[in-house]
C-alpha cells in the first residue's frame, strides 16, 4: 500500500476514534447542561447524534444487519417516547434525545439504558421537587435558570438523567469495545 493511502486510512481511523471517544460524550454533556439551563434540548443535538452514528457505523465496518438493529432500537424508542410526549409526560427534546441515543446503543444496551435513565430520572425528580419546596438560595436568586427550575409549574430537565444513563452504558457498546475500552 502506498504511503499516502496508508496515511489517509490512518486519518480516517483517527476521525472515527475521535467520534467514538469524544463526540457522543460531548453531545450528552451538552444536552444535559442545556436541559438544566434552558429546559430545552436542541434538535441539532439529536440530528448530529443520528448523522454521526451512521458515519461511524460505516467507518467502523458495522455489518448492515447490525445497523438495522440499531435503527430498530432507535425507532422503537422514538414511537414510545413520542407517545409519552403526546400525553404530556415528557418533553419533545427528551423524546428525540432518547431515540437518538438508542440508535447509538442498540438493543444490546437498550434495557440497561432505559432502566438506569428511569432510576436516575426518579431520583432527579425527587431532588427537584425537594429543591422547589425550599426557598431559593440567595446565591441563585438572580440566575434565570435557577428561578425557572424552582418554579412549581416547571417540568423536570429529564435530559440530565438520559445523558448520564447514556454515558453509564456507552462503554459497553460495540463502538467502545472495538477500541478495547
Amino acid at each position: 500500500m502506498p504511503a499516502r493511502h496508508a496515511q489517509a486510512l490512518a486519518g480516517v481511523i483517527m476521525v472515527a476514534d475521535a467520534i467514538r471517544l469524544l463526540l457522543f460524550p460531548a453531545l450528552m454533556a451538552f444536552a444535559a447542561s442545556s436541559d438544566l439551563l434552558t429546559m430545552t434540548i436542541s434538535n441539532r443535538v439529536s440530528l448530529i447524534l443520528v448523522g454521526s452514528f451512521f458515519a461511524l457505523a460505516v467507518w467502523s465496518g458495522m455489518p448492515l444487519a447490525d445497523i438495522g438493529m440499531h435503527v430498530g432500537a432507535g425507532l422503537v424508542v422514538l414511537v414510545v417516547t413520542f407517545t409519552f410526549f403526546a400525553q404530556g409526560w415528557i418533553g419533545g427534546g427528551d423524546a428525540k434525545l432518547a431515540a437518538a441515543t438508542a440508535l447509538w446503543l442498540g438493543f444490546d444496551q437498550l434495557l440497561n439504558y432505559l432502566t438506569i435513565a428511569s432510576l436516575l430520572g426518579g431520583v432527579l425528580t425527587l431532588l427537584i421537587m425537594r429543591f422547589r419546596l425550599m426557598p431559593l438560595p440567595a446565591l441563585l436568586a438572580d440566575q434565570e435558570w435557577a428561578k425557572r427550575l424552582h418554579r412549581m409549574d416547571a417540568g423536570v430537565p429529564y435530559g440530565i438523567a438520559l445523558a448520564i444513563a447514556a454515558l453509564w452504558v456507552y462503554s459497553d457498546t460495540p463502538f467502545m469495545k472495538s477500541l478495547g475500552i
